[in-house]
């Protein structure tokens, strides 16, 4: 497993903007495909954003599509996801997850290693 520490998280206005970062360590980072996740209360996590190991394949969920850019910085073993345009149903814990196999992250089940969570609030 990697240990993941998400940051970056806050309040923010609708339409505003924000940079989330998922610092890992403790296994080879370049080894892992890394997700973005999020879970409103109430409701179920969903996967938010992808990028594979490389940086070759991305997956954006309808909802992220055109406001969301994953990225990640492997010299630095962090992924971040930039948000921009922010909504209100934005408002959600985001979690960083990792794991060796990039269709398994698409699943969202039985990742590898999460972090612990950082909160994003959007005011209307």
């Amino acid at each position: 497993q990697v240990h993941l520490v998400e940051s970056g998280g806050g309040l923010v206005q609708a339409g505003g903007s924000l940079r989330l970062s998922c610092a890992a360590s403790g296994r080879t980072f370049n080894n892992y495909a890394m997700g973005w996740f999020r879970q409103a209360p109430g409701k179920e996590r969903q996967l938010v954003a992808a990028i594979s190991w490389g940086s070759t394949t991305r997956y954006y969920s309808d909802s992220a599509k055109e406001r969301f850019t994953i990225s990640r910085d492997n010299a630095e073993n962090t992924v971040y996801l930039e948000m921009y345009s922010l909504l209100p149903e934005d408002t959600s814990v985001y979690y960083c997850a990792a794991d060796p196999s990039f269709s398994a992250l698409r699943r969202g089940n039985g990742l590898d290693s999460w972090g612990e969570g950082t909160l994003v609030t959007v005011s209307s």
